[in-house]
């Protein structure tokens, strides 16, 4: 059932990622309507695919390269659609949606197999820890798209080519505030994947931190959102700064799940 509902999922993302390029080339508001509403029925059948996984696999379905890139991708949706609800970012969907979609082109790569649980993942820390840090990596991506709308803009107002970007996004002012706000919720969730893990790691293998290459890897994306959002707080590191930070700081949380995962022999790697 969850592989029908996935093949409907990727399908629906990229017919919602088409909308919301044609709205942001021809900035018709009807189309705007449209591509929201399809975004929502997205989203909805998502959740469906996941709960459809879940009954499958008999345990949270967060544990293979497959799964975790699907809910990232549901995270990504809707932190999304929770910031529609409160701010009105200009054409902020015709960026995420894009890379929600490359996120399940990813998925539909990636095995499908469910694989019984190894003895380490049979806990209930499973859903709470692996869930919270890929929501904040749904949070983290979209500042990391609010840092490349605020790059995109500010260049054209430098050089003052007001070309394809001026008229299509936000203010500066309203992009840095976007971007602040994604990655003071992401630095938040983050946060409490990393002290869920450990927590769990010490029920576990006896200790709260091995220097697993996914742990070093998640304390140093933290360390960078971390002087982020100090070097806010205390010397006002804002717009340019930011936005820059915003997309380092995405790249090593990239780095943390795919690199770490395949790369890098672990605790927390899907092959082996």
């Amino acid at each position: 059932m969850s592989d029908p509902l996935f093949q409907i999922t990727l399908f629906a993302y990229i017919l919602t990622t088409a909308a919301y390029l044609v709205y942001f080339a021809r900035q018709n508001n009807k189309m705007r309507t449209v591509a929201r509403a399809m975004l929502l029925g997205t989203g909805l059948i998502h959740t469906a695919c996941i709960v459809a996984r879940y009954i499958e696999a008999g345990h949270t379905p967060l544990t293979s390269n497959h799964e975790a890139v699907s809910f990232f991708a549901w995270s990504m949706t809707w932190g999304f659609l929770s910031f529609r609800w409160r701010y009105d970012v200009k054409n902020f969907g015709a960026f995420v949606t894009p890379i929600t979609t490359a996120l399940m082109l990813v998925a539909a790569l990636s095995s499908r197999t469910i694989h019984e649980l190894a003895p380490a993942l049979q806990s209930n820390w499973l859903p709470v820890h692996a869930s919270i840090a890929l929501m904040a990596n749904g949070f983290l991506s979209l500042a990391f798209c609010g840092g490349l709308m605020y790059l995109l803009q500010e260049r054209e107002i430098k050089y003052k080519h007001f070309g394809l970007f001026y008229t299509r996004l936000p203010s500066l002012e309203a992009l840095d505030n976007l971007n602040h706000h994604s990655v003071a919720i992401g630095f938040s969730l983050l946060t409490l994947g990393i002290v869920t893990g450990s927590v769990w790691a010490k029920q576990a293998w006896g200790t709260y931190w091995q220097w697993d290459p996914k742990e070093t890897w998640s304390l140093i994306t933290w360390l960078i959102y971390a002087a982020l959002l100090h070097q806010r707080l205390t010397v006002g590191w804002r717009r340019r700064r930011a936005a820059i930070m915003a997309i380092v700081g995405f790249l090593a949380a990239l780095f943390t799940l795919w690199g770490v995962s395949f790369l890098l022999e672990g605790a927390h790697s899907y092959v082996g």
